[in-house]
């Protein structure tokens, strides 16, 4: 009888730390004084409520040490779909996998994808999700690093799938080498070559997420770019070269394998070609894919590619000054709005501060980036840590999955929907 007393007790206890959540998200303001709140327990919210999340966009001062004391069992769902293989059906539903194309517009326009992938296997399930609808096509660059089980995960869910596939030649990837330029072209052949048709082909990390739904992505290109190719950067002067070097692997304070600068590059460039430095990221079009796997200077330029720091960061926007390659725009300069990312050094101009961490001089978005990632005009955001903190992911996948199902054009299937239920596990502190 007295263990019936205590459970009702802490039940009680646990809505009314319930309701004096949600009222005091539904009255606080940005102006409140942000206190640090206590409470004897933490809440384990489930699929977090949307009025939370909303509170976060918002920038409700109280919201983010409110998530502090929500868990998240949203990974464990998940990953219990990947590591337990079955049914297509149950795995495509339980993930909640967009099923058929949402519009005309869409149907007719095609995209492919490049994902290069090693660590964090919910994040990377969020990411496909997100950007996945069965008229697209998807290339996945599976780090040869990366853990048995890792890879045994992503290869049931892509067995599921069959727009989605794993490059057919994986490397071991060393952040600012050249495996990881590689990575991308392994995947360009592959893209190129499959019997899906395409109209552009996007590159993604697995710490990338989408701020704009496919159709908006669609709408972006077509209106702004109309057949050209989008790889934003700083465009330098010629005679870079002494800025270039041979690398040799290391490891970062992160565990991340890194190239470092160890010598200077001696060798011209071929062809004569000015190397510019731009963004290793890009939106390109599938005649400037064929151009690159074909023509002998991007051939070539590859090749002298393989002894220079980061040839990532070179080697698009190099090719993208070509006047006889296909959709290219000389001279662009930064123009494309591709990836959200804040750089410490542009801290007080384009952005107000990192509310997570800096990691190697980009953030690792924290609660309070939430209501800038919302605000940019860019298709993507860089870059998140789910293990750091999961609920920036889940926020940003809820609104997005929120705009997809307002835009389509046809009736949702029951699937597609995340789950709206609203529910506390209250579980005491020990």
């Amino acid at each position: 009888m007295s263990q019936l007393r205590a459970s009702r007790s802490g039940l009680l206890v646990g809505i009314v730390i319930c309701i004096f959540i949600f009222l005091y998200l539904r009255n606080s303001s940005p102006e409140e004084p942000e206190e640090e709140p206590t409470y004897p327990v933490v809440a384990e919210c489930g699929f977090y409520p949307d009025e939370l999340c909303s509170a976060l966009f918002e920038g409700k001062g109280a919201a983010p040490q409110i998530a502090k004391f929500c868990k998240n069992p949203h990974r464990s769902e998940i990953l219990a779909h990947l590591h337990t293989p079955g049914n297509c059906s149950r795995i495509s539903h339980g993930l909640h996998f967009i099923t058929r194309p949402l519009s005309l517009e869409e149907s007719n326009f095609s995209l492919a994808y490049i994902i290069t992938i090693h660590k964090e296997l919910a994040m990377f399930v969020q990411l496909l999700r997100a950007i996945y609808v069965p008229e697209n096509i998807y290339c996945i660059h599976v780090d040869e690093k990366a853990p048995k089980k890792y890879k045994s995960a992503v290869q049931t869910l892509v067995n599921c799938f069959e727009n989605i596939f794993i490059s057919s030649k994986r490397k071991k990837v060393v952040y600012a080498d050249f495996t990881r330029l590689q990575a991308d072209i392994n995947c360009m052949k592959d893209l190129v070559y499959s019997k899906y048709q395409w109209n552009y082909v996007i590159n993604l990390c697995g710490q990338d997420f989408p701020i704009k739904t496919n159709k908006e992505i669609i709408h972006y290109i077509k209106r702004k770019w109309n057949g050209k190719n989008i790889i934003p950067g700083v465009i330098q002067p010629p005679n870079i070269k002494s800025e270039m070097s041979q690398s040799h692997s290391g490891v970062t304070p992160e565990g991340n394998a890194y190239a470092s600068p160890n010598k200077r590059f001696i060798d011209e460039p071929p062809h004569n070609l000015t190397v510019y430095s731009g963004s290793a990221y890009f939106v390109l079009t599938r005649k400037f894919v064929e151009f690159v796997l074909t023509d002998i200077r991007a051939k070539d330029l590859l090749r002298w590619s393989k002894d220079i720091y980061s040839p990532e960061q070179h080697y698009w926007v190099t090719l993208n000054q070509l006047k006889d390659a296909p959709g290219t725009i000389p001279n662009a300069g930064g123009e494309g709005n591709i990836r959200a990312i804040k750089w410490k050094k542009e801290e007080g101009n384009t952005h107000d501060g990192c509310k997570g961490q800096y990691v190697q001089d980009a953030c690792v978005y924290g609660l309070g980036d939430l209501p800038w990632i919302i605000r940019s005009p860019s298709l993507f955001a860089n870059k998140f840590e789910p293990s750091t903190d999961p609920l920036v992911v889940t926020c940003l996948e809820r609104r997005h999955r929120l705009r997809v199902l307002r835009q389509a054009e046809v009736p949702a299937e029951p699937h597609w929907h995340f789950q709206q239920d609203v529910h506390f596990n209250m579980k005491p502190h020990g």
